[in-house]
């Protein structure tokens, strides 16, 4: 069984345990993952996801659209400006 297989056979019970080895940086017994295992891990997490969920559901996502939509609507009339201001003593310029 390949990689993806074994995601496409994956149960919703597994994924939250490995989501959670991931979050935990350890296993439900305690044992710590090494390297290797909290990269493949969220390697299924991800791919998971990626095949069974929306998009704004996913780990890791990011809402940046409607933020900085909101941003700029906010602060599209605002001008930012600067004054020079001169305190030397004239003719000392």
């Amino acid at each position: 069984m390949n990689f993806k297989e074994m995601i496409d056979n994956m149960s919703p019970e597994v994924y939250v345990s490995l989501k959670q080895a991931v979050e935990l940086g350890k296993w439900p017994n305690g044992v710590c993952l090494t390297k290797e295992q909290t990269e493949l891990c969220l390697q299924a997490v991800i791919t998971y996801d990626h095949n069974n969920k929306p998009e704004e559901s996913r780990v890791g996502y990011i809402d940046r659209g409607s933020k900085q939509t909101k941003f700029e609507e906010d602060n599209k009339d605002k001008v930012d400006s600067i004054k020079w201001v001169n305190d030397a003593p004239k003719g000392k310029v």
